[in-house]
């Protein structure tokens, strides 16, 4: 895990050393073991490194042999050791044992196509200086991340978005439209970013830049569900052969292993497998009451016999280390957890260098209660249209808070028009008395229902859990979940892997049928059925917490009201309305609705604009200083 970073002029001007040198110096927690930089007329590459593989050989920038191909790397490759012997035997030759310069003959033998042959998470630049081009690459579930500038003169590039911003001549803007679709996803989708001109290469997508100036983005993959029907017993021993291969590639590494672990599946599946192979160290956060994870995790750590840390996060310690977080965000993401993983991350870097972690099961199996919503409203789907907006209207007449009523307005709603994915905050009425945008960007924005609908386009083959699963893995999984999952666990050094996010392991997650993954009246089904015998049995069925914030209690007392000085010394009056903030505030806190979520994401957005729009352009530099 690294951090890569660099600059291309069209112009083929020389590059600065001090520009190149000030964009790797904010992102050196990303790589605090060593440092490398190379330029050419118009190129610079930039390097940061935390060494995980090859502790003695793995410097970058990295060269094939005759130097006419240049790579910046941050992932790793999980079959690079076959590669590496098939490329051999192709004829290549190598200097070091890195899965970096792997990608260099791969490149060198297949061109853009190298990507086709990785399996694991990467965001590469590489400069063919034959052809004077540069190519890049995310990888296919956006694990790693990629930010990119390009204004017509030039083409930055950057793991972090403040390493952009120290770039010369780079404008701090709020990208308006991105504030909106925020309000209701609770971070911005892919490509855009909250700063205007700053754009995400999406994931599963290769972007070439030549000489002069043309740039081209490429999908390359697509995590399309295809179900198949095939005997259960059948499929259950294959996932149970596919998760233990990924968890064991996984694993590979020069330096220790440990694996966050919470009170679900999910981890302690990934746990068990780890175990069953060596000793290893496991992490658990979490908050004092009835929801506290740190109790089922340690109980499940005894059972499995890990060296188990743990931590409760206090009211004090959580708020405290929001700045940091948001400054180690890049852009707002309105989701508690993150300040938790940020905590268990912190934790876990005091022992290991590489932590293993359960994200991505609950989009590849089904894992999330909404998805059962389908089953649920079974019984009305078969209704002609005519007659669901029928009932739907008279649904709306109905007084608000009547048994049956919202689930008459579900159920006669299209599913296009009733799920974006596993957050939505703000309605689009919400965001109208919230924001001080004119009525007619109101009206004419890419709104969320159009950003989810390329999706749904795709998928109207496919039943509606799987059309679900594939939204939330184009727009939940990259936005929040592996978002956060990279920036938290940076911030302290910390390699964070995903063995379920695999491409061999979703090549059969895509084919397993609905009713395998829905089954038995719960979620996962397939996935809890294969681990029957493997983990605990008292884990098994548990419901997903997920940190479990008590925000909404924390909001209702003094902790509230200083969130709100907060939002009013953000500076963020001009495009949001505080009076409707003083409101939602009052209600939340006189027990007449819970806005908790909702006042959150305003918060955020306000200590994001106070950290990167309104402290000034050297705030990053003087930031990375203090911030671990």
């Amino acid at each position: 895990m690294c951090g890569i970073t660099g600059m291309m002029y069209f112009d083929h001007r020389e590059i600065k050393a001090s520009s190149l040198q000030a964009m790797m110096d904010v992102i050196h927690h990303r790589g605090p073991d060593d440092m490398g930089t190379w330029t050419d007329p118009g190129i610079g590459l930039g390097f940061r490194r935390l060494s995980i593989i090859d502790l003695k050989e793995g410097h970058q920038p990295l060269c094939n042999e005759d130097e006419s191909v240049w790579i910046v790397f941050n992932g790793e490759i999980y079959n690079y050791q076959p590669l590496r012997e098939q490329l051999l035997a192709r004829g290549h030759s190598f200097r070091t044992q890195t899965d970096t310069e792997v990608i260099v003959h791969l490149y060198e033998e297949y061109g853009e196509d190298c990507v086709q042959h990785l399996r694991g998470m990467f965001g590469f630049v590489i400069w063919d200086r034959r052809r004077k081009k540069l190519f890049g690459a995310r990888d296919h579930f956006g694990i790693k991340p990629f930010y990119y500038i390009h204004d017509g003169k030039r083409f930055l590039f950057a793991s972090e978005i403040k390493s952009l911003l120290e770039a010369e001549g780079v404008n701090r803007r709020l990208r308006d439209e991105s504030l909106l679709q925020y309000l209701t996803f609770q971070y911005v989708p892919e490509p855009n970013t909250m700063f205007e001109g700053i754009l995400k290469l999406p994931p599963a997508h290769t972007v070439t830049v030549m000489s002069d100036g043309r740039m081209e983005i490429k999908r390359y993959w697509d995590p399309m569900f295809a179900p198949v029907e095939r005997p259960f017993d059948e499929m259950v021993e294959e996932l149970r052969a596919r998760l233990k291969d990924s968890v064991i590639h996984h694993m590979h590494s020069d330096v220790e292993r440990g694996c966050f672990l919470s009170s679900g599946i999910d981890s302690t599946a990934i746990a068990t497998h780890m175990r069953a192979i060596e000793p290893i160290r496991t992490f658990s956060v979490g908050f004092e009451g009835p929801n506290n994870e740190t109790v089922i995790a340690k109980e499940t750590a005894a059972a499995l016999g890990t060296r188990h840390h743990a931590k409760i996060i206090t009211e004090r310690d959580f708020f405290d280390s929001v700045p940091r977080a948001v400054w180690h965000q890049d852009e707002p993401v309105a989701d508690p957890s993150a300040i938790a993983l940020y905590h268990v991350a912190q934790l876990a870097r005091e022992h290991v260098t590489v932590v293993l972690s359960g994200e991505g099961a609950d989009e590849l199996f089904g894992g999330y209660r909404i998805y059962r919503e389908p089953l649920s409203l079974r019984p009305l789907a078969w209704l002609p249209l005519p007659l669901k907006r029928m009932l739907h209207a008279t649904a709306r007449l109905l007084p608000s808070g009547l048994t049956g009523r919202n689930y008459l307005l579900r159920a006669t709603t299209p599913l296009e028009e009733r799920f974006l994915g596993n957050a939505k905050l703000y309605s689009e009425e919400a965001k109208a008395r919230l924001v001080r945008y004119d009525r007619s960007l109101l009206n004419s924005y890419r709104n969320p229902w159009q950003v989810a609908g390329q999706y749904y386009d795709k998928t109207k083959h496919l039943d509606p859990v799987s059309r679900m699963q594939y939204i939330d893995m184009n727009l939940w999984m990259p936005g929040d979940i592996l978002m956060k999952a990279d920036k938290m666990t940076m911030a302290h050094s910390l390699e964070l892997r995903v063995p379920f996010l695999d491409k061999e392991l979703f090549e059969f997650a895509r084919t397993v049928p609905q009713s395998y993954r829905l089954g038995g009246g719960t979620t996962k089904y397939i996935f809890r059925k294969a681990m029957e015998g493997i983990i605990p049995d008292f884990i098994l069925n548990r419901p997903k917490l997920g940190f479990p914030v008590p925000l909404r209690d924390w909001l209702k007392g003094a902790r509230g009201s200083e969130l709100l000085e907060s939002i009013r010394g953000s500076g963020i009056d001009h495009v949001l309305q505080i009076s409707e903030v003083e409101r939602m505030m009052k209600l939340h806190q006189s027990g007449q609705g819970d806005y908790a979520r909702l006042l959150w994401a305003v918060y955020i957005f306000g200590m994001w604009h106070s950290t990167y729009l309104q402290e000034g352009t050297n705030f990053g530099r003087e930031r990375s200083a203090t911030v671990s």
